[in-house]
């Protein structure tokens, strides 16, 4: 059965005009062409130096018969809708502006629309839809004008993204500090590495071409009380990592690759590292 759910903690930013896709093309990891009705990408802006600001869904407002499903759209197609933190709103809507130039774009907040998720079947009928481009098990992501009936909360969305691993935004990644292909934004389609320049591409791309990634994000699962995020996770008295989000007995780490397999401790919990079948390691932690 479907479950639906509210994620009030979610936001939505409309970028419009004629130069909207060159505009944001040249900003963000992914690839904005490859966003049409029915179709989302994830993405994340970065500082010049290559280090995380925010993630976001793209989404094309228009509207498209998706496997057999009628998805609506709000209007001609002429807008780009991000759908990112709430919190981040009110720094991602002056950040963006300031890059316009001579660009022909409108940047600013969508507060009429509300976001939900989906997963474990289709999804309810919303304004814009489209699956989730990380993994088919995270689902779709739904925009809509209107309240939708929902039969979970934002809590069982938690435990259900922290099962398939998937970062929550400034939960699990450090603004100025994380790198994207420490946090799987290579394996779950965040990074189009075909596309021209954007900010921060030099060490994406030197990240991964030279091999430099020396830390993973990786779901864990907690046996004592959850630690709260930030707090060092050790192994034989070493620190090795840190707590990020979590949820009952799951959560997110950033560990060291070498710890990936050892006996460790956080706080009064011990963790042990699950692996998910999307992570491709080295193969010599693998």
């Amino acid at each position: 059965m479907t479950q639906t759910a509210a994620l009030p903690a979610r936001g939505v930013i409309e970028i419009g005009g004629e130069d909207r896709v060159t505009f944001l093309q040249g900003l963000v990891s992914n690839d904005v062409a490859a966003v049409a009705p029915g179709r989302a990408v994830w993405t994340a802006l970065l500082t010049p130096q290559g280090k995380w600001l925010a993630d976001f869904f793209i989404l094309a407002d228009g509207g498209l018969a998706v496997s057999g499903l009628a998805v609506s759209g709000l209007g001609d197609g002429d807008h780009l809708l991000l759908e990112c933190e709430r919190a981040q709103v009110a720094m991602l809507v002056p950040r963006l502006a300031r890059f316009r130039l001579r660009s022909k774009v409108t940047v600013a907040a969508r507060d009429d629309l509300s976001v939900f998720v989906a997963w474990g079947g289709p999804p309810p009928e919303a304004d814009v839809a489209a699956p989730d481009p990380r993994l088919p098990d995270a689902g779709w992501r739904l925009l809509s004008a209107a309240p939708l009936d929902t039969n979970a909360t934002e809590a069982d969305w938690d435990l259900h993204r922290l099962r398939l691993g998937l970062p929550d935004g400034s939960a699990d990644l450090e603004a100025e500090k994380t790198i994207l292909l420490e946090a799987g934004f290579d394996e779950l389609n965040g990074v189009a590495w075909d596309k021209g320049c954007y900010m921060g591409q030099e060490l994406t791309a030197r990240t991964k071409y030279r091999g430099l990634v020396k830390r993973r994000l990786v779901p864990v699962t907690v046996d004592g009380p959850l630690p709260t995020p930030g707090t060092p996770v050790l192994r034989d008295g070493a620190e090795v990592g840190t707590m990020r989000s979590g949820r009952d007995a799951l959560g997110l780490a950033v560990l060291r690759l070498e710890a990936l397999r050892g006996d460790l401790t956080c706080g009064e919990a011990r963790l042990t590292p699950h692996i998910p079948d999307w992570m491709r390691l080295p193969q010599a932690v693998s």
